[in-house]
């Protein structure tokens, strides 16, 4: 019997001409389905797995898309994707030209909004609530959040305003105690007890003005049902607190839910991980941070580190595994993070803020007002800055050399390889007076053996990697690799000018005195960035030298893998090789 059900069912309206004691069944077969298409073309997992009998029962109560449902981040939308029409073309996912792997609404009608970044849930559903309600419609809204995004200030901001308002909203609090590392904070420890029996259970939602119920079995399909088809009846802003298990279905899905978010490739049947190579590889730019920020906080006890909530992403892990009373992880809350940081700062502490650059936009305004103003030495560590691959444009750190330059009193530097990034956090520790971002790609770096004594590199002066003439290429961080393999037989300068803020000045007053064209390079957005800088410069002094700015186009790019996206827009070493000799 095994697939009999789910090769029928192409949308929720097939789902719903099934018989309800058939749904158990189904939840297997949707199970498998994940499973067997993740094993081979990787992407996120457990989340998915954890919501099967929820997705179910959703699309099964509920008149969707005519009734509205918002998924929040988008991990755990897998199941919804393949019962709403996007079965035959899952192996798709998160391909260059396939689906995306979060929600997206230029893609379905059942994806009534794009998600990629938590917590939004509750404010867009909300919005849509206060919509149906101005236009008269009679509608369903339901957010589906998790305990980790739901601990995020945007989400409490959500609910503050939804408890004021009479609308038809739900949220379903998806309670599994992990976002992509477990959840942390006083919330989860209140969710904790009330799975326990030990809370009193509905202190904080009613409070808050919401008509709570729960906690009840995310896993029995039946029960969901049962409660969803009550709170169809039930006014006003409701919130149904539903207790599931991240992988649940795969056994070490279920064991090790850190490392089954996004798994890789592994044996559909046994679950096991497939073996990756032997062969000794540079190390992930994230691990040069976690090991170093060790390194140097063992010797420098004023160092601090913190991440929202991205401990095994950003590798800060190894910080919390040696010196855990000095390493914070402050859960989805990035603004947060940024203005803590800000106050370690001004008693004399020197905080690590890793985040990546994505979500670092989240924490704009703390990064300009609580750091920048008041010229607090925080060290921002953006990783994931560039082209991030599958995640695609919610998740590209492509925007943080522009949104980043424009703020006064900060440094901007973006380390080529392994060992500028251990000396830029060495340069940073030993005392700045301004705060600096120091931007790093995802991924793995080009050096084996990396690990060099420290050294101390000046603010805002960039060296020449190789000698030629008529034309130099200026890149700034890990780009530079591209750019090395684009000229290697060509007889062109190649400048790598580390700081983007300040600017090498003088450096550039040589290089447009000395070179016909400038060709710059960067993996963020050509609109602002380091480009930009070096066309306000030859401006300001009157240079008319011939310049060509590569980077990242102005439109948002798509999910892919690096390679092939760098491609995409131009910034592979083929590319660049080809614009620098149309241009020499």
């Amino acid at each position: 019997m095994q697939k009999q059900l789910l090769t029928h069912i192409n949308s929720p309206k097939d789902l719903r001409l099934l018989k309800q004691e058939e749904l158990p069944e189904l939840a297997k077969e949707l199970r498998h389905f994940i499973i067997n298409i993740v094993a081979t073309k990787e992407g996120h997992l457990g989340a998915s797995l954890g919501v099967v009998e929820l997705t179910i029962a959703l699309h099964y109560v509920f008149n969707t898309p005519e009734d509205l449902l918002v998924w929040d981040v988008g991990h755990q939308a897998y199941g919804h994707k393949i019962l709403t029409g996007r079965k035959n073309i899952f192996d798709t996912n998160r391909q260059l030209g396939g689906i995306s792997g979060f929600p997206k609404r230029e893609e379905s009608d059942y994806d009534t909004f794009g998600v990629g970044h938590s917590s939004t849930s509750i404010s867009a559903t909300l919005g849509m609530a206060i919509a149906s309600k101005l236009k008269g419609e009679n509608k369903h809204h339901i957010a589906v959040i998790g305990d980790a995004s739901i601990a995020s200030g945007m989400a409490f901001e959500g609910l503050n305003h939804a408890g004021v308002t009479e609308v038809n909203l739900l949220v379903i609090l998806n309670d599994n105690a992990i976002g992509i590392d477990p959840s942390v904070g006083a919330l989860k420890q209140y969710l904790t007890n009330v799975k326990k029996g030990t809370q009193k259970r509905n202190n904080i939602i009613e409070a808050l003005n919401f008509d709570y119920s729960g906690p009840i079995d995310g896993h029995d399909i039946n029960t969901i049902i049962s409660e969803l088809e009550r709170l169809k009846t039930v006014k006003g802003p409701k919130l149904l607190h539903v207790i599931t298990t991240k992988g649940k279905g795969l056994k070490q899905a279920e064991k090790d839910q850190v490392k089954y978010h996004a798994p890789g490739k592994f044996n559909a049947e046994t679950g096991d991980l497939l073996p990756k190579t032997t062969s000794s590889e540079p190390p992930k730019y994230q691990d040069v941070f976690g090991h170093t920020i060790v390194e140097l906080a063992k010797q420098n006890k004023k160092i601090v580190g913190i991440t929202p909530a991205m401990p095994t992403g950003s590798s800060l892990k190894f910080m919390m595994e040696e010196i855990p009373e000095r390493a914070f992880d402050v859960g989805i809350a990035e603004q947060h993070a940024v203005t803590l940081a800000a106050g370690m700062a001004t008693r004399g502490l020197i905080p690590f803020c890793n985040i990546y650059s994505t979500f670092l936009q989240r924490a704009y305004d703390q990064v300009i007002h609580d750091v920048a103003l008041q010229k607090l030495p925080v060290i921002f560590c953006l990783d994931r800055s560039g082209l991030v691959g599958e995640d695609g444009a919610t998740h590209h750190g492509v925007f943080d050399l522009a949104y980043l330059r424009c703020i006064p009193n900060l440094i901007i530097f973006a380390p080529r390889n392994e060992m500028e990034l251990r000396n830029i956090m060495y340069t940073a520790q030993l005392g700045l007076e301004h705060p600096i971002a120091i931007r790093y790609p995802r991924g793995r770096g080009i050096t084996l053996d990396w690990k060099q004594p420290f050294e101390t590199i000046e603010t805002g002066q960039g060296i020449q990697l190789k000698q030629g003439e008529n034309t130099a290429v200026l890149s700034i961080g890990a780009i530079a690799k591209n750019v090395t393999e684009a000229i290697k037989d060509i007889a062109v300068s190649h400048y790598d000018m580390r700081f983007i803020k300040p600017l090498d000045e003088s450096l550039l007053h040589k290089i447009f005195k000395t070179y016909n064209t400038v060709v710059t390079v960067e993996d963020g957005t050509v609109k602002g960035g380091f480009g930009s800088a070096v066309l306000e410069f030859a401006s300001e002094h009157h240079y008319k030298n011939t310049i060509k700015v590569l980077g990242v186009p102005d439109h948002f790019v798509e999910h892919g893998k690096v390679g092939e996206l760098q491609k995409l827009v131009g910034l592979d070493s083929e590319s660049i090789k080809t614009t620098i000799l149309s241009t020499s």
